[in-house]
């Protein structure tokens, strides 16, 4: 069952959350780039604030959801996230081996939700493909980390960095997309408010 068009219309009141998931991704990816040779422990803690940061906006955007369709997936999402950046914040002396599977297991569940999110929302805005295309990119990262642990950790950490760049390019396109849906529904609104004046 396709989401109706309320439901977009919350779903792009939050176009801001996905904007900041974004910049926030971007920002990690770049750092792994520039800065390679920082302490496996520092990544760490970078890793956690990410994921508790994405937790806490996934758990926003399906507070504001609630009730509406499958609102219990965002509600798993950001629960695994947080749980993700608090355990790796209680243990940052964590192995690189735990490190990638942590990241891998969470890659492939939020690419999985991501999916889901996409066919649901392909009935009602356009540009649902660019969350599918992060969707699957997130899935393929986690199951190359997971089958192919033994990488160097400089490897891992750049493809963590090219991974992040690419996931937090395509939710700020689709943060992008879903505010101009937002200020064409505002419009809308205030049209009618003036017309109901007049």
């Amino acid at each position: 069952m396709g989401l109706n068009f309320s439901s977009a219309i919350v779903l792009a009141r939050m176009w801001w959350i996905f904007i900041l998931r974004g910049l926030l991704a971007i920002l990690l990816g770049v750092i792994a780039f520039v800065a390679p040779g920082l302490a496996l422990a520092t990544f760490v803690v970078l890793f956690a604030l990410w994921m508790l940061v994405d937790g806490a906006a996934a758990l926003i955007h399906t507070w504001q959801s609630r009730g509406k369709g499958n609102w219990w997936l965002g509600l798993l999402e950001g629960i695994a996230g947080i749980a993700a950046g608090i355990l790796a914040l209680a243990w940052p002396a964590i192995t690189a081996l735990v490190l990638l599977l942590l990241v891998g297991s969470w890659a492939i569940v939020t690419g999985v939700m991501e999916v889901w999110a996409a066919i649901r929302l392909r009935a009602v805005i356009q540009g649902e493909l660019l969350l599918a295309l992060s969707g699957v990119i997130s899935v393929l990262f986690g199951l190359f980390v997971i089958v192919f642990p033994g990488a160097g950790i400089f490897s891992v950490l750049w493809l963590i960095g090219i991974y992040a760049i690419v996931f937090g390019l395509a939710l700020v396109w689709l943060g992008w997309r879903l505010r101009g849906i937002f200020l064409q529904a505002k419009g809308q609104n205030e049209y009618a408010e003036r017309g109901l004046r007049q």
